[in-house]
């Protein structure tokens, strides 16, 4: 399992869903009555932030929540993810809360977790590492989510790692490479420099300029391959990772031809997976 989202992140959910209570169940004055809520995965999924759905059943006042299947875990269309027991007022507030984080966590652990797959089908030692491309504010529940599907992230934000994308060098003019990776070396001498390259020349180039790593943006496969052949021999061979437009369909492809890592955005498109609730009075 991967690390849990904070209570406070979790409490924050709540409150933004019924910042002023629930309108219907106290409207209904049901509040009181006890019942039970089953939650369950709509279609096959990789399960993620089951951990967080107990929590917010427990913070919401339910009085025995009992969780049956963990984040990570493949588990079939109709399996029970958990069940709750507690008062109306404390299962309607918690289940729709639950039940949204699920279905969009487990749904990016999915994809996730099919991309990588279809990578180390060709190659098992690749790694798949995953963008910040996704919604501000949800860093968390992403993070968690392409975890849960075995990857890992590629960078945490600005503040964590060296990236020379084109737009920065589009402010350094015609200084050649070697000066500002030098420049880069002297100013950060403990960070891993990832430099993008956008032909089979750049990143050629970018190799002998002493970069860690070469990200590889939308290149295909069979240029990628060239890279990989013309850096065969190279003494300090730096890191090859393919980015761009990586997904399932390609994954494997771009592993066979050389790539080290695979950066992708591709898991946070993936439409939510049902998780469906039902909701029993007791006694």
């Amino acid at each position: 399992m991967t690390f849990l989202i904070s209570t406070a992140r979790l409490e924050a959910m709540l409150r933004e869903d019924a910042p002023y209570g629930d309108l219907t169940t106290q409207a209904l004055d049901i509040g009181e009555t006890r019942g039970q809520a089953v939650l369950r995965a709509g279609a096959t999924m990789t399960l993620c932030c089951a951990e967080e759905a107990e929590a917010l059943f427990r913070l919401a006042g339910c009085t025995d929540v009992h969780r049956v299947a963990a984040s990570g875990g493949l588990l079939e269309e109709g399996g029970t993810i958990l069940t709750a027991e507690g008062p109306a007022a404390a299962l309607h507030l918690a289940a729709k809360a639950a039940q949204a984080l699920m279905e969009t966590a487990s749904s990016v652990a999915s994809r996730a977790a099919r991309i990588r797959g279809e990578a180390r089908s060709a190659r098992p030692d690749i790694v798949v590492a995953c963008t910040r491309r996704h919604l501000p504010g949800v860093k968390d529940v992403m993070l968690k989510a392409i975890m849960t599907g075995g990857c890992i992230p590629h960078r945490l934000g600005l503040s964590d790692s060296l990236l020379v994308s084109a737009q920065h060098r589009a402010f350094l003019g015609r200084e050649p490479a070697h000066r500002w990776v030098s420049r880069l070396r002297a100013a950060q001498p403990a960070r891993r420099l990832v430099v993008e390259a956008y032909s089979v020349d750049e990143a050629v180039l970018l190799a002998h300029a002493g970069v860690d790593t070469v990200q590889c943006d939308r290149l295909p496969p069979e240029q990628f391959a060239e890279v990989a052949r013309a850096l065969t021999d190279h003494p300090d061979r730096p890191v090859l990772a393919a980015a761009g437009d990586i997904h399932e369909g390609n994954a494997a492809a771009y592993a066979r031809a050389g790539a080290d890592v695979l950066v992708t955005s591709a898991p946070y498109a993936a439409p939510p997976l049902e998780v469906k609730v039902s909701m029993d009075r007791l006694g």
